[in-house]
Formats: structure tokens, C-alpha cells, sequence
């Protein structure tokens, strides 16, 4: 199972957000979403950086009440971890565990074209394993 298969069930919209934008936009973007991340873009869907409620939980405990004014750009993560349609559901898995994050973006040519979270993966594999087991009980079943 591919990162493709997920995103043709899930489809592709990505909520985003601009560099410069105040922290309070992003925190409401997220509380009025209930979603845990957002990717940060420069207008042409080109991935800069990905702010997490774990960023924002960061910032806030560091500047305090001050932090919902600083831009986007000082509490986001720079350096994203990106997947591809390509990906396998446990090559996505290995990436998020190594980095301890739940929201990987999926890029093609170069530009934003999905995100995939750890529910949608965890989703995705438990659909695999019930599906095994079944094959296994129709293979022993007809044996």
C-alpha cells in the first residue's frame, strides 16, 4: 500500500498557511479545523516549513502570551520531512517514528500535494492486516 492509495481515498487538500502570518491565525486555523499541523508555504505551494501544536506548545512556553503575535516563520520546524506518492504505508511509518512527528507532507514535482497523518497510516495498515487475516481464513478454509 502506497501513499497514492491513501490520498486517492482522503484526497489532496492540505490546509497552509503564508510565513508571515501571525501565530494567533495559525492557532485559530487549527482549533477551527481540530487538525494538528499545518504546512507552511510560500504562495506557490512550495513547502517551507510545518507548524505542529507541539511548535506552538514550544513558543508559548518560552515567550508566553507574546508568542500569538511573532510570525509563523519563528515557530514553525524549517527543516520538513517530506514523502512522495511512492512511499509505502510502513516506509511512511519508519519516517515518522524516526522523527517523532504525525504529519508528513507529500510533495510531487517539487510542490505540495498531500499530507498524510499518522492516523490515516495507522488506518490504512489495520485495513491491511484484516485484510490478510481474512485471505488467510478463505486460503485454510478451501484447504
Amino acid at each position: 500500500m502506497t501513499v497514492k492509495a491513501i490520498l486517492e481515498q482522503k484526497g489532496h487538500d492540505v490546509l497552509t498557511l503564508g510565513p508571515n502570518e501571525k501565530l494567533s491565525e495559525a492557532i485559530r486555523i487549527l482549533a477551527e479545523h481540530r487538525i494538528g499541523a499545518l504546512v507552511i508555504t510560500n504562495g506557490d505551494r512550495k513547502i517551507v516549513g510545518i507548524l505542529s501544536e507541539r511548535d506552538i506548545v514550544r513558543v508559548v512556553a518560552r515567550e508566553g502570551g507574546a508568542a500569538l503575535d511573532i510570525a509563523v516563520r519563528s515557530a514553525m520546524t524549517p527543516k520538513v520531512k517530506i514523502c512522495n506518492e511512492n512511499h509505502t504505508v510502513n516506509e511512511v511509518m519508519e519516517i515518522m517514528t524516526r522523527g517523532r512527528f504525525r504529519h508528513l507532507p507529500v510533495e510531487k514535482d517539487g510542490l505540495l500535494d498531500g499530507i498524510v497523518s499518522i492516523g490515516d497510516v495507522v488506518k490504512r495498515r489495520i485495513e491491511d492486516v484484516e485484510r490478510e487475516a481474512e485471505e488467510i481464513r478463505a486460503y485454510i478454509a478451501t484447504a
